[in-house]
């Protein structure tokens, strides 16, 4: 079984930087497709950003591509996935959920979050004006 869980959140002003943090712990050491999504009250949940560990490969939404950016690492029975947050605006602020899929290939990462059962508890990142 894989536990997911975030961390990494906080608040910040306009213009600032963040990162969260989200470690999967896995039983067996295969590939995962993990991603980033945030809700803001109220709404659907927004997949902004994944990363297939296997290879590396990463897909960003729109409205985060250039300002956010994915890394991983790799440890024995653990991926790391990291959220770079850059050049924050007042419409980040959500709640940041981390989630993760077993994954044959890439070219099926994407965050759409009909793909992922495994989810953490969420983080919140608070931007002001």
């Amino acid at each position: 079984q894989v536990q997911v869980e975030e961390s990494g959140g906080g608040s910040v002003e306009t213009g600032g930087s963040l990162r969260l943090s989200c470690v999967a712990s896995l039983s067996k050491s295969d590939s995962l497709c993990m991603a980033w999504f945030r809700q803001y009250p109220g709404n659907k949940r927004e997949g902004i950003a994944s990363l297939y560990t296997g290879t590396g490969d990463t897909y960003y939404a729109e409205s985060v591509k250039g300002r956010f950016t994915l890394s991983q690492e790799k440890f024995p029975n653990t991926r790391a996935l990291y959220l770079y947050m850059d050049a924050l605006k007042v419409d980040d602020t959500a709640t940041y959920y981390c989630a993760a899929a077993f994954s044959a290939s890439p070219d099926y990462c994407r965050p759409h979050d009909f793909l992922f059962t495994l989810w953490g508890q969420g983080t919140q990142v608070a931007v002001s004006s």
